[in-house]
């Protein structure tokens, strides 16, 4: 799998993502700071956020895995893209989400892929650390099992057709934005509604790999949604984060 940076673009692009995404900005001290650690020592920092809390309902929970260029430790960079949008006074309002949101270490990786984008047979050390999280979240939230949903960008999206294809019965739905997967897991996880997004321009993740995995998910029978940007690169998640027909849909799925 290829990985490619996200954090370094054009200044006509950040002021576009700046001028959509204002609010969503201001909603950032939202996101605690906490960090995961197992019986084993292993740690993994993340970001959490509770869009309310009362004794009676269970809240959807939403795991959001970042692009390449957001790894590290310092448990900042990981709300650049994307996920802030699930923190917008609509998306919390109408949904009450409870999202997660994880910090991939430097040169580390959620997907774990050959070059040839095949699946390899066990997950990658931060992605089991990232399951462990999300057993954790359900054990210490009233968090609704039927609505657990997994998204990412770019190496995320990576990441979502990943985890998807291990664990196809943890998950309500599954939105890879601008990732690939292995086409050859597809019947795995026919069962989890998805919804795919790239750019037609994309050079850094080929939207054929999107594509193909469109392809083999029908051939398999499923019925998974596609949305090409014609004029999008490699930042199809500002448009596909930003849509509220994505918001809509998603939290209308469950198991």
């Amino acid at each position: 799998m290829k990985i490619v940076k996200t954090t370094v673009f054009p200044l006509f692009v950040f002021l576009l993502f700046l001028g959509s995404s204002s609010n969503s900005f201001a909603q950032a001290h939202l996101f605690s700071k906490q960090t995961y650690t197992n019986t084993v020592g292993d740690s993994l920092p993340y970001r959490l956020l509770v869009s309310d809390y009362d004794p009676i309902s269970k809240y959807p929970l939403v795991i959001f895995l970042h692009g390449s260029g957001e790894r590290g430790n310092e448990n900042e960079a990981q709300l650049q893209w994307g996920v802030l949008n699930f923190a917008s006074d609509a998306v919390m309002k109408m949904h009450r989400p409870i999202v997660i949101a994880p910090q991939c270490p430097k040169n580390g990786s959620w997907g774990n892929f050959s070059d040839e984008d095949k699946l390899q047979d066990t997950p990658t050390k931060t992605m089991e650390l990232v399951m462990e999280l999300i057993q954790q979240t359900i054990k210490n939230f009233p968090v609704d099992k039927d609505r657990i949903y997994i998204t990412g960008l770019s190496m995320g999206g990576f990441g979502t057709f990943d985890v998807i294809s291990r664990n196809p019965d943890l998950f309500a739905a599954a939105v890879p934005v601008c990732g690939g997967g292995d086409v050859s897991k597809a019947a795995t996880f026919t069962s989890v509604p998805i919804w795919i997004f790239h750019g037609a321009l994309d050079q850094s993740v080929s939207p054929l790999l999107s594509q193909n995995m469109v392809q083999a998910l029908t051939k398999a029978g499923a019925h998974p949604g596609f949305t090409q940007y014609p004029e999008a690169g490699h930042f199809s998640w500002i448009a596909a984060y930003s849509d509220p027909m994505l918001m809509d849909w998603l939290f209308r799925q469950h198991k």
